[in-house]
């Protein structure tokens, strides 16, 4: 796949390595040749030492309770409101949306993997939506401790949000129509589930979009991440699959790969981007390589 660059909107750019630690992040960061071999070799040492099928057995037969038992110790203190959202996707703007150009026509979202709603308030807040909003926002995630502290927040309101507990691996039916979502928002998720189980999760989901424009908003972690390269051995579970120290899983996508997911089940991209952002310590002089997927798919 021809690989795509961020819009260059806001960004920053190294252009003088002398200059790196004058700002916290730079944007569109390439790696050497030489950088890219350092990492084959790091995540090929990981795949040696990886974790025992027995460990395997034992890790995934905890992973149902491993998210509650997150949310049971950090509460909504662990991640912070996600107002990068807008610059990333604009079409969560609604006011300035070309999809919501008729405004006696409900714009309706769901956000998978919602947990306490660090996407969805600021969506809330930031269009300003009410009862009398022409907006519905559906939310759910698989642990019923995140929707239970989502639910109190102050800017919960059942009159145009309703957020409840769902496996989106199952088969069992969301609590609306099929064919009648404007956008499903889909935000390091996906990476949070074994990849064998990757396409029953799309094919789920994307019959609930409207047919020639209900479009999948994702993002999600890409091959070479920091986080990738920092785990120890006995982590990796299989190829770019990893289990944390809490016991929850992370995996580590490829732009083909997640194009090849998407449009042999009925999407057509839009955009399928790697951000890669060098981030930095200035205090402590380090340097931290991220590498995320973005991507915007709209079902035929």
């Amino acid at each position: 796949m021809t690989e795509q660059k961020r819009p260059t909107f806001g960004s920053r750019h190294l252009s003088d390595e002398h200059d790196v630690f004058s700002h916290n992040a730079w944007d569109d960061v390439e790696w050497s040749d030489e950088q890219s071999e350092e990492a084959n070799t790091i995540i090929e040492k990981q795949y040696e030492n990886r974790m025992s099928d027995t460990k395997w057995e034992t890790l995934k037969s905890d992973l149902p309770s491993a998210w509650n038992r997150f949310y049971d110790i950090h509460e909504n203190k662990f991640f912070k409101d996600r107002q990068w959202l807008f610059t990333e996707y604009p079409e969560l703007l609604f006011s300035s949306s070309s999809s919501n150009t008729d405004p006696r026509q409900l714009m309706t979202i769901l956000e998978v993997g919602c947990g306490v709603g660090n996407s969805i308030f600021p969506i809330i807040r930031t269009n300003n939506i009410n009862e009398h909003s022409h907006i519905f926002l559906y939310c759910c995630d698989y642990s019923s401790t995140a929707i239970d502290i989502l639910k109190q927040n102050v800017d919960y309101n059942t009159k145009y949000c309703h957020g409840f507990v769902y496996d989106i691996t199952s088969l069992n039916p969301m609590p609306f129509e099929e064919n009648s979502l404007d956008f499903i928002l889909m935000i390091f998720v996906l990476s949070a589930i074994h990849p064998s189980q990757h396409e029953q999760v799309i094919k789920n989901l994307i019959k609930y979009l409207k047919p020639g424009h209900g479009k999948l908003l994702f993002r999600d972690y890409g091959l070479y991440d920091m986080a990738q390269l920092r785990f120890k051995n006995d982590k990796c579970i299989e190829k770019n699959l990893y289990a944390r120290s809490d016991g929850t899983l992370t995996y580590f996508f490829q732009q083909d790969e997640l194009d090849q997911l998407f449009t042999r089940n009925g999407l057509v991209k839009e955009q399928n981007l790697i951000d890669r952002r060098l981030q930095v310590n200035r205090s402590k002089q380090l340097k931290m390589y991220r590498v995320w997927l973005q991507c915007k798919y709209i079902r035929k």
